[in-house]
């Protein structure tokens, strides 16, 4: 999957970013380097050395994609990110969110690591009537650390945790499976309702540099907690 989005500038068309995609240009560089050696100038290659040839550039475009995943964090702890969570910054470029991004308020997250290694997630939001929206995942833990599975309205979900410092804040990215439209959203938890500056911007780069436009990256206005379930 990482390959394909890259070749064709992700799944979503959203632009290559330098920073996510580091060995661009070390990549380029190898296969320019590749095409030169049969130039139309240049005599037939003996087959061993096309093979050669081949299997060189399926490994770089092999390493090439890998690097075009997002990471989780290294020496992810489960653990770490039991507890409660506000809601404090939101993107994505799923269509349901342009239309609801303007009436959406902070809200918070209770995070249960499980025993065997799943998150069991409890997300609450206040609504201007008084009443509260409520919704419930399992996060499926996978083989890479960090990564985790679910399924929500009926859409799978690839969310990872990406930078995290447990007793401040969590960036998440979750690649979500809409028919023929998957969508990206980009969350940022903080263990308050307060985040430096610093913060606010990193989440804000991050999300462009995954394909969000500008408008759809928002800081969500304080709100009211609803009353424990």
């Amino acid at each position: 999957m990482a390959i394909t989005r890259l070749l064709t500038g992700t799944l979503l068309g959203e632009k290559v970013s330098p920073s996510l995609y580091k060995d661009r240009h070390s990549f380029t560089g190898r296969h320019s380097r590749l095409c030169a050696l049969h130039s139309p100038s240049s005599p037939d290659p003996h087959p061993a050395t096309m093979v050669l040839l081949v299997t060189v550039l399926v490994a770089a475009l092999a390493a090439f994609g890998a690097s075009a995943e997002v990471i989780p964090q290294a020496d992810f702890n489960v653990h770490g990110m039991a507890g409660k969570w506000y809601l404090v910054g939101f993107a994505s470029n799923g269509q349901w969110f342009v239309q609801h991004r303007a009436s959406m308020k902070m809200g918070t997250a209770m995070l249960n690591p499980t025993a065997d290694g799943d998150l069991d997630i409890s997300y609450a939001s206040l609504k201007s009537d008084g009443t509260c929206w409520r919704l419930n995942n399992l996060a499926k833990k996978t083989d890479m650390p960090g990564k985790f599975t679910y399924t929500s309205w009926g859409n799978e979900n690839d969310m990872r945790m990406v930078d995290v410092k447990y007793d401040q804040y969590a960036l998440t990215h979750t690649l979500r499976t809409d028919g023929d439209h998957p969508t990206i959203v980009n969350k940022l938890y903080g263990r308050g309702v307060d985040l430096s500056p610093d913060l606010l911007e990193k989440f804000r780069q991050f999300s462009l540099e995954t394909g969000i436009p500008a408008e759809n990256i928002v800081f969500l206005p304080k709100n009211g907690e609803c009353p424990a379930a």
